[in-house]
């Protein structure tokens, strides 16, 4: 699978239709670079042209932001907006809502303007183009619940991409309890990923897990890295990863389509 970088297209005088910002957790924790995977499959299956930064990229400085160190995150986020610029970079996707945050809305201040998109937005809009099918045969039926992450939803008003994807899956979509503008963090946002718990009963993601473990579901699906590593700790807590699988809906369509 070819993943080209910015650096060898500008090589060759092309410039892609969209550059991949990985992320952190996309291209070092285990379980988001799976994520990260199944994402370029879905790329590569609709034909975008595209292109990653690889060693060139480096954290937005999201989780120094908000653990207070304004300093860091400014060093970080000048420094990835010099090379962003430097490549003319126009249109950028992630697949982390924390990463889709900052560059949309903390990076123009600071000299970084690109159309960002989530993953689910860009995968969205490749179905609307018809540039991408998805098989709703595959997992036709199953039992899924939808986690919103915090800076897809609260953050940016963004509920309905995941949801529409999700239907395309033709998969049986039950709501928590707590969903859209009221949904529940995992427990990871705003730098919490990276701390000791606090004192109290329970933790966050055990007690997100229970309101997707109410809707009986046998995928929860997330849009987040985070969010992900989050519900499926919350699923191993509750001794359930035997019956439920935690998926970011990039894999979902990955495994719909074969991929």
């Amino acid at each position: 699978m070819i993943v080209p970088t910015m650096a060898e297209m500008m090589a060759q005088g092309k410039q892609p239709e969209v550059l991949f910002w990985v992320g952190a957790a996309g291209s070092y924790d285990d379980k988001a670079k799976k994520i990260s995977r199944a994402f370029v499959k879905i790329l590569h299956q609709a034909k975008v042209d595209f292109a990653v930064l690889g060693t060139e990229e480096s954290s937005t400085g999201d989780a120094a932001k908000r653990a207070g160190n304004e300093f860091l995150f400014q060093m970080q986020a000048l420094m990835n907006i010099e090379i962003l610029n430097g490549y003319e970079v126009k249109t950028i996707v992630t697949c982390d809502p924390h990463s889709f945050n900052t560059l949309k809305n903390e990076y123009p201040s600071l000299g970084g303007n690109y159309k960002v998109y989530h993953h689910t937005q860009f995968i969205q809009k490749l179905i609307s183009e018809n540039r991408l099918q998805i098989n709703d045969a595959t997992l036709k039926g199953k039992r899924l619940t939808f986690h919103d992450p915090c800076y897809l939803g609260r953050a940016n008003d963004e509920y309905e991409s995941p949801r529409e994807i999700i239907r395309k899956l033709g998969v049986n979509l039950t709501e928590m309890k707590r969903h859209k503008s009221t949904a529940l963090c995992c427990g990871a946002g705003g730098a919490q990923m990276f701390k000791d718990a606090e004192k109290g009963d329970k933790e966050v993601n055990v007690l997100r897990t229970e309101d997707a473990l109410e809707t009986n579901p046998q995928i929860i699906a997330t849009g987040c890295p985070y969010c992900k590593t989050m519900m499926a700790d919350g699923v191993k807590f509750k001794e359930k990863e035997n019956e439920i699988v935690v998926k970011d809906i990039a894999e979902l369509i990955a495994e719909a389509n074969n991929l």
